[in-house]
């Protein structure tokens, strides 16, 4: 195995210090020209490359921050990460992309191995409904950021998107259309985006002057593609069916779709569907997908600005003040949901 090519074989082959060398590369200004090509050209010679994990421990900084999300599976996701990277490069920092796959136990593994690499920050959005894995996280005094979840208390940022908002986006829609028989295909209950669309939900049933026995719940494990699925046959086996069905995200969305199609339902003229977060996909379906749109991109590069925005406070004077950013969700009508012929 080849040895790696270190800081003092780049000083040996120019003829210089190793501190002369330091400075090439961490203050090329204070060098003169004649020296500094010199080891520039050692440097490209040995194809030498400085350990960034050194520097970082010499420095008590790091320029990686992490990125902990529920699905990399769902484009949601895709584009939070999208916009924190695009944030994170204009700085000069990186992101470490990692997944709990909706777990609280693979979620507490990364943490603990952002807090191991000494990350300058996290984002994060939980899997851990209890809060237990983000109380262990705060006592490394490692900077994060909530995403997709409002934060409860005053330690922490949070940007988020209204979910009550949006799931009355959803549903008065559906109201609207004259539909009073509405499924609701959830995920894990144990989630409160979950949670606050149903809330939505049932305000917009309210508003119409409608209970919220309207509302079928149907819930599911995860809020994938399969998942919808399965909760597609289960509201096809129902002894009164909907006829219109909201679904707490687009895959779970596309699932139910997938399901109705195989058993010769037709959409929307049978049955009206809503997703959320209107990922790419949506408008691609087979039948084009109605869904409350989520500013995902934006919703991460705000997130990173936040992180960043608290990691330099840290050698401020000025202390950091922790903010709730909200966005407002935004209902993208297609022919899934449009009014029955």
């Amino acid at each position: 195995m080849a040895q790696s090519v270190g800081i003092k074989d780049v000083a040996r082959v120019a003829g210089v210090s190793v501190g002369t060398v330091s400075n090439v590369i961490n203050r090329p200004d204070t060098v003169a020209s004649e020296t500094r090509a010199r080891v520039l050209s050692a440097i490209d010679r040995l194809g030498y490359v400085r350990s960034e994990s050194a520097r970082q421990l010499r420095a008590g900084r790091s320029r990686i921050m992490g990125l902990l999300v529920l699905d990399m599976g769902n484009p949601f996701f895709v584009d939070v990460a999208r916009g924190a990277e695009r944030a994170a490069r204009e700085t000069g920092l990186g992101v470490m992309v990692c997944n709990s796959a909706q777990s609280a136990g693979e979620e507490a593994d990364y943490l603990s191995l952002f807090a191991e690499q000494r990350v300058r920050g996290v984002l994060l959005t939980p899997a851990d409904a209890t809060g237990r894995n983000i109380a262990a996280f705060r006592r490394h005094g490692i900077p994060f950021v909530l995403v997709d979840r409002v934060a409860e208390g005053t330690t922490e940022c949070s940007v988020s998107v209204d979910d009550v908002a949006g799931g009355a986006l959803a549903v008065r829609h559906l109201v609207d259309a004259g539909h009073r028989s509405i499924a609701y295909v959830s995920g894990p209950p144990g989630l409160n985006q979950v949670r606050d669309r149903r809330t939505g939900a049932l305000n917009a049933l309210a508003e119409a002057g409608l209970g919220p026995e309207c509302l079928r719940e149907l819930p599911t494990e995860r809020l994938d593609v399969a998942a919808g699925r399965d909760a597609g046959a289960r509201l096809l086996g129902l002894a009164v069916r909907p006829t219109a069905v909201f679904c707490a995200n687009d895959l779970l969305a596309l699932g139910v779709l997938q399901a109705v199609f195989a058993a010769g339902v037709g959409v929307p003229d049978d049955l009206a569907i809503v997703g959320y977060d209107d990922i790419e996909f949506a408008a691609a379906a087979a039948v084009p997908l109605t869904s409350v749109r989520q500013p995902a991109v934006t919703m991460g590069a705000l997130a990173a600005e936040l992180l960043l925005e608290e990691t330099e406070a840290e050698t401020a004077s000025t202390p950091h003040e922790h903010r709730r950013v909200v966005l407002q969700p935004e209902l993208v009508v297609r022919r899934s949901s449009l009014p029955r012929r």
